[in-house]
């Protein structure tokens, strides 16, 4: 399939720049993979949708303070860095910017000198490992002198840093949100658990290719960055009933999806944790997810392919007009959408 195949024109003014004031009060739109009809609702109208014995599995992952502006030593020059994934107690692969000026043997320095670190390879794509020296526990340390990665399409500074975090995360290590999980509340949860679904966590910490475009044209020579993945024997046991009694998985996001599905390959959710690749493009077939919330992702993303492979592309797309014609606001700040 070709690249162009997952293009649309979005207005810019539809591009959400803010949360909304109440989580939950965030648009719906409903497509039903068996209809060409959509159905118009908000978030906190989801539990009509969900049906006792559903399972609702959703990402417990938990964004940190990973962008670092600094400067190299000792010419003074700015560099940023997006820390991508640790591979030791103190060495990181990392997105650096500009790439170019930032060889092997280069020094950082960042938050003033209470982090500082040492490029020590140069990794294809941009990337780099950087070691890093500091004092005290790293979390601390890095909440002091690094900030939360918002996505570049989002112009306006965010007065609370929690809005970019879903209610349940629980576990530091992504670079990005998994967004489907914003819209909701404990009040939210709550209802939704006394209606008799069954919540269960994963996680999926979410790296690179949140922020890397596809550049190939033929999207079946598009390789995933490896995602840390962590499924609890509780969730696969839940699951993997839930399979076996003809009951809904429904999946919150995209990372969950892509979480279930790596581990269900063969068709049964192993528990345990591992590294995820998992390009999932239409044409795929599903194993484990029977349905998905998830919101409005850019054109020509990986992601936006997934949602085409789950609903069928002339669905989403059409969806997606809808969406725009209607005014729903768009991307990690905007509406959401529902796809049984």
């Amino acid at each position: 399939m070709k690249l162009s195949d997952f293009d649309y024109d979005l207005p810019e003014e539809l591009i959400a720049q803010e949360p909304l004031t109440e989580r939950d009060a965030s648009r719906l739109l409903v497509v039903r993979r068996g209809s060409d009809r959509f159905e118009h609702a908000l978030f906190r109208d989801l539990p009509r949708y969900l049906v006792p014995g559903d399972v609702l599995v959703v990402n417990e992952t938990r964004v940190l303070p990973v962008r670092l502006l600094g400067m190299k030593e000792p010419t003074g020059g700015r560099v940023e860095l997006l820390l991508l994934r640790p591979l030791s107690d103190v060495t990181w692969e990392a997105l650096v910017r500009p790439s170019r000026r930032v060889p092997v043997g280069t020094r950082l320095v960042f938050g003033g000198g209470i982090l500082r670190g040492e490029v020590v390879r140069r990794v294809p794509g941009g990337l780099r490992h950087v070691t890093f020296l500091w004092e005290g526990k790293f979390e601390d340390v890095l909440a002091r002198a690094g900030s939360v990665p918002l996505p570049p399409y989002i112009k306006k500074p965010l007065d609370d840093a929690g809005r970019y975090q879903t209610v349940y995360a629980q576990v530091g290590g992504s670079a990005a949100a998994p967004t489907a999980g914003l819209h909701f509340t404990p009040a939210l949860l709550e209802k939704i658990k006394e209606q008799g679904v069954l919540i269960q966590p994963v996680v999926l910490h979410i790296g690179l290719d949140t922020f890397r475009p596809v550049r190939v044209e033929k999207i079946e020579e598009h390789r995933m960055h490896e995602e840390y993945y962590l499924v609890p024997e509780g969730t696969a046991e839940a699951v993997n009933t839930a399979k076996r009694e003809k009951r809904r998985v429904v999946a919150v996001g995209t990372t969950v999806t892509r979480c279930l599905e790596t581990a269900g390959a063969d068709g049964s959710v192993r528990p345990g944790q591992g590294w995820s690749s998992l390009f999932i493009y239409p044409g795929y077939r599903f194993r484990i997810v029977d349905a998905l919330i998830t919101n409005f992702h850019l054109p020509r993303s990986t992601l936006l392919m997934l949602v085409c492979a789950f609903a069928g592309r002339e669905r989403i797309l059409a969806a997606y007009r809808e969406a725009i014609e209607q005014r729903y606001r768009f991307y990690s700040f905007g509406d959401a959408m529902l796809i049984v």
